[in-house]
């Protein structure tokens, strides 16, 4: 009954399974990791000392930016140059903007720093003049999925809305860090941005959307063997309901032409032969009795 499953469709549909389902315990083992990196970082930030308490050094020796390193302080040295507006931003359930000034250090490269930030419609302050030494916490380029960017563009001249260098080097003839620092304390004016925490780090939503992702793609694998049992149920009932001459074997069963009836035998009642009531053309039917007047 079973020698279907040797046919060449269905030689398509094992060969179909057998690569799905690694498949999908791959994908799933995958999220699962990534959830679990998630923890970790999460347990170990916990233990971990609080990353601004620590001594500040210079940001060459912090750079690239990791969740090592980001949250601790930084120094760096230089003049204030350009500066921009970061609009959308919220500070204490307020919305305004990050001022946002590049700082030019001795390496030539520009570092953004955020003096702080203000409400909205206020006139951001003036950076400071001359040889300035900054000591700021230091934090990631943003990303399109960062909260509070503005990544649609159309924002007008002098703002930006991505603090990022991939987004500052159009704007400044000279080459940006990778990286940003907030100041922990604001000049006049404005108030001190709070560092945030460390990218694909902590248990977020994106952590638990992880989880999320594990369990369905361990569902779509268990899906596939049960489809491939139904459809192998549903294959040998069908073969077996055609040996027992329950279903014809080649497809639907057809109804038969009606018969015409044998000369000489009666017609079923309430039914009409051609030609007419009398089973003759009405040429020959009996003419009428009645006289005609």
């Amino acid at each position: 009954m079973y020698r279907f499953l040797l046919t060449p469709r269905w030689w398509a549909i094992h060969a179909f399974v057998l690569l799905a389902i690694p498949v999908c315990v791959f994908m799933g083992s995958w999220q699962l990791g990534r959830f679990e990196d998630r923890v970790q970082s999460h347990d170990a930030a916990t233990k971990a000392p609080d990353p601004a308490s620590l001594k500040a050094e210079p940001l060459a020796s912090l750079l690239p930016v990791d969740q090592r390193t980001s949250g601790r302080p930084a120094v760096a040295h230089g003049r204030y140059a350009e500066q921009f507006l970061v609009p959308g931003r919220e500070v204490d359930g307020a919305s305004g903007s990050y001022v946002l000034t590049l700082l030019r250090t001795d390496g030539a490269k520009a570092l953004p720093v955020v003096r702080g930030w203000i409400p909205r419609g206020a006139q951001a302050p003036a950076a400071p003049s001359g040889e300035v030494e900054v000591t700021g916490v230091l934090q990631a380029s943003e990303t399109v999925g960062s909260d509070g960017v503005h990544a649609q563009g159309g924002l007008p001249r002098g703002q930006v809305g991505v603090i990022s260098a991939a987004a500052l080097v159009n704007l400044v003839p000279y080459p940006v860090y990778d990286a940003w620092v907030t100041l922990p304390t604001a000049d006049a004016g404005m108030t001190a941005v709070p560092a945030s925490a460390p990218q694909n780090s902590g248990l977020d939503l994106k952590a638990f959307q992880n989880l999320g992702y594990t369990g369905e793609w361990f569902v779509f694998a268990g899906f596939v063997v049960f489809m491939w049992f139904r459809l192998v149920r549903r294959e040998a009932e069908a073969l077996e309901d055609a040996e027992l001459g329950l279903a014809p074997e080649g497809g639907s069963e057809t109804p038969p032409a009606s018969q015409p009836t044998p000369e000489g035998a009666a017609a079923p009642e309430g039914s009409e032969t051609p030609g007419g009531p009398y089973g003759v053309d009405d040429a020959d039917a009996p003419a009428s009795s009645t006289p005609v007047l």
